[in-house]
């Protein structure tokens, strides 16, 4: 870690010029400036000091941020096949359960089906990929094919069914997560 260039990052994001930042710790601009350039290294005093000048603490200084993914790919998918239901059920971000929204692509063969799903609180919105698939809410069904989306408001099971003669597929977002 470059102790300098962090300790000048944060003086910048406090909008402090060396001279300020060396005025509240009772230091001299010099030493700000050396210590900036790494060519000097504080005691753990003086650098708490500073870092209490700045608004943070050793901890926080010190603690490397885990940078978050954000492109996802095949690797990271997690998939499970029902032989049964005749469906594949691709979980697209990885511990996505953890997040306020979990995307799914769903593959359907021909005569499957998902799930039945209980309602619950939240909201649904499905895009279809390849196919038709019939959405099923309670006692009602609506078909959607290739390009079209669906939503569906939870609060009576639901679930995807395919009619057709070919695989259908389909990206299916739960917010919050329930897949």
């Amino acid at each position: 870690m470059e102790i300098g260039k962090k300790i000048k990052f944060l003086r910048q994001q406090n909008n402090l010029t060396q001279e300020e930042l060396a005025d509240r710790c009772e230091l001299s601009k010099g030493f700000i400036s050396q210590l900036e350039n790494d060519m000097t290294s504080p005691s753990i005093t003086t650098l708490t000091y500073i870092l209490d000048a700045l608004g943070t603490n050793l901890s926080e200084f010190f603690s490397e941020e885990q940078e978050e993914q954000v492109v996802y790919g095949t690797e990271d998918y997690a998939v499970k096949v029902d032989d049964e239901l005749k469906n594949e059920t691709c979980w697209l971000i990885s511990n996505a359960q953890k997040n306020e929204m979990e995307p799914i692509m769903i593959t359907i063969e021909p005569g499957g089906t998902t799930y039945p799903d209980n309602p619950h609180e939240g909201e649904e919105i499905g895009y279809v990929i390849e196919g038709t698939i019939t959405v099923v809410i309670g006692n009602n069904k609506y078909q959607a094919d290739k390009g079209e989306s669906f939503y569906i408001k939870p609060d009576k099971p639901h679930y995807l069914i395919n009619n057709g003669k070919r695989p259908a597929k389909a990206i299916w977002i739960s917010s919050p997560p329930s897949f």
